[in-house]
């Protein structure tokens, strides 16, 4: 029981102080559950974050299902996903009671303003830990860059940018083990 309200309280504060969507919660996701918890090693959460973002719907709920359920099954999958996303409901039920009355407010929208722009740093920094952890060797950043290139530049569907990048990466790791165990 102290594991499930412990899933619900940390994906709770994630759901709670980040504004800004998946990507800006990463820092205070990774914080959590790699700093403060200790529950899986950055490697681990790399590689969560990668199958989270193969899955449909959003990718930090996604995440939070995944570390629920290592950490204490369906029932820790479910505290962790109404943690994270109970916060974000109830915000929205305020916002939308409140909306007609503050949506003009010079203020306010001074203060998403700033919001926006804080949840792009967010990210940044999100990607920096992340790719200082990921080591990548050549192979790794041109399929970086030539995914960037193509979804901002190209306009390519990212879906099958993904699914080529995970396509290219198999056919490596696949020709580079045959090498090493000296197939033919």
């Amino acid at each position: 029981m102290k594991e499930l309200f412990q899933l619900f309280i940390s994906f709770g504060k994630v759901g709670t102080f980040v504004l800004g969507g998946g990507y800006a919660m990463l820092p205070m996701i990774r914080h959590e559950v790699l700093v403060a918890r200790k529950w899986i090693k950055e490697q681990e959460l790399l590689d969560l974050v990668a199958v989270s973002q193969a899955l449909p719907g959003a990718f930090a709920v996604n995440l939070a299902i995944i570390i629920g359920k290592r950490r204490a099954g369906f029932p820790g999958a479910l505290a962790a996903t109404l943690g994270m996303v109970l916060p974000a409901f109830f915000s929205i039920l305020l916002l939308m009671a409140l909306l007609r009355t503050v949506r003009d407010n010079i203020y306010v929208v001074g203060a998403l303003t700033g919001i926006k722009a804080v949840s792009v740093a967010l990210i940044l920094v999100t990607i920096f830990q992340l790719a200082q952890t990921l080591r990548l060797k050549v192979f790794g950043w041109v399929i970086a860059l030539l995914s960037f290139g193509l979804i901002v530049f190209l306009k390519f569907n990212a879906i099958l940018v993904l699914v080529g990048s995970g396509a290219a990466g198999f056919l490596l790791y696949f020709w580079t083990g045959r090498k090493e165990r000296g197939d033919r």
